[in-house]
């Protein structure tokens, strides 16, 4: 009888301490993320998530176009109760939580489409010709008002603040970096994002502690020759020539400059050249991508593409121009996860999935994401979240057209930011150990 009046007290004493204190201790992982699942599975809030992620699919907007995106979002926010601060870099909203005492740890979603035609025919299809949701930022958004309104009815209970991060123009626009600009996430102590993933199966996460995605640049050169007839070449500067020549020089960089054990990628996706069989042109215009995981990786590609195309236009007798167009295409850094937060997250990811076998180790990717910029300037944790569905042919991979996603994404996405949120405010809340 002793022994198990002394265990019975060893768990009733903390609870004890914490009434004596004015305070309750935070939910045990298991039971919160149980709660949160089965709150955002409920029908009525899994039929919403649908119909908001529908919504915002039927309407795709590009980057910093994001207009009736963000007013939807805007309007959501205030039927929760949930203030929020906008514009932020134009069409940006960041919302706000809890006490508004710190710590402050933010979840992030990005708000743009991509200038593609949906080829998926259904009742939803995109609305706007020539533009769709074909990154799954349409679920992204959807996820974190699902997660807003989750935190929400336990707005009194979070132990600091939680700031939701909508974000517009993450392809290829760098948006991250123009909220960072504007002031909009200083004084954060973390963020945490997801993003679909077509390879993953529904109800499973993936990342890795470190770097994640690659940094990223692009380039356009224009070689400037002199034209002339194809049966008299020895009175023209063939561009075209030496365009093949700088396009394959430039895979010399890769393949004999870089450590085979490093990781970077110099990829040629357009070439323009005349329009006729039998005329040399006088200019030739090509571009790509370069990408790397590191930032002096980035620097070294960018001086020696310069240098390669230049020298290649020279050595037949062109002349040739390099344009980075950081102006309007600024150079996304590498996305490293920091290890104490990924940590938490597949902590989080384990309790709410089911266990380690439902959170998955991925390997670095060459993919370029803005979520990079956060991880430059706080903790930051990036994760993939599962919506394959072999029944539905849902493992079409992003940007495509005909992409689709299996929405039982939606509520578990939704669990996860909360989750993920309200148990690292737990843990980093002034006191706690």
């Amino acid at each position: 009888m002793e022994r198990i009046l002394v265990r019975a007290l060893f768990f009733i004493f903390p609870f004890l301490i914490s009434s004596a204190l004015g305070t309750e201790p935070p939910l045990e992982l298991s039971h919160l993320t149980l709660e949160l699942l089965e709150s955002a599975r409920n029908p009525k809030f899994f039929d919403w998530l649908v119909r908001a992620r529908r919504k915002l699919h039927e309407n795709p907007e590009l980057s910093f176009e994001e207009f009736e995106t963000s007013q939807f979002i805007r309007t959501e926010l205030e039927s929760l109760g949930i203030n929020f601060t906008w514009p932020v870099a134009k069409t940006g909203i960041v919302a706000s939580i809890g006490s508004g005492a710190h710590p402050w740890f933010a979840l992030r979603a990005d708000m743009d489409a991509l200038p593609i035609q949906e080829m998926v025919e259904w009742e939803h299809k995109s609305k706007k010709d020539g533009k769709m949701h074909a990154c799954g930022h349409d679920a992204h958004v959807t996820m974190l008002l699902g997660a807003a309104k989750l935190l929400q009815q336990r707005r009194n209970e979070l132990k600091g603040t939680v700031k939701l991060v909508f974000q517009p123009g993450e392809e290829g626009r760098a948006g991250a970096y123009h909220m960072l600009k504007e002031g909009a996430l200083d004084k954060f102590q973390g963020i945490f994002g997801l993003h679909i993933i077509p390879d993953l199966p529904i109800g499973t996460i993936g990342s890795r502690a470190g770097p994640f995605m690659a940094g990223s640049g692009r380039f356009q050169a224009t070689i400037q020759g002199i034209g002339g007839h194809a049966a008299w070449p020895h009175k023209a500067r063939d561009p075209v020539l030496a365009m093949s020549s700088a396009i394959v020089s430039l895979q010399h960089i890769i393949s004999r400059e870089t450590d085979p054990l490093d990781s970077r990628v110099i990829t040629v996706g357009f070439v323009k050249g005349g329009q006729a069989g039998n005329v040399i042109p006088e200019t030739a215009t090509f571009g790509g991508t370069f990408r790397s995981m590191t930032v002096e990786g980035l620097s070294y590609l960018q001086k020696r593409i310069q240098e390669v195309i230049e020298v290649q236009a020279a050595v037949h007798q062109c002349n040739a121009t390099v344009d980075f167009m950081e102006d309007k295409l600024i150079f996304y850094p590498a996305t490293v996860n920091d290890e104490g937060l990924y940590s938490h997250a597949k902590k989080v990811g384990e309790h709410l999935l089911g266990g380690e076998s439902n959170v998955h180790h991925l390997s670095m990717v060459m993919a370029a994401e803005d979520f990079s910029f956060y991880s430059q300037k706080m903790p930051a944790a990036f994760f993939m979240i599962g919506v394959k569905n072999e029944t539905m042919k849902s493992g079409t991979p992003l940007h495509s057209p005909y992409i689709t996603i299996d929405e039982r994404v939606l509520p578990v996405g939704a669990a996860l930011h909360a989750a993920v949120a309200i148990s690292y405010l737990d843990e980093h809340s002034v006191g706690s150990n």
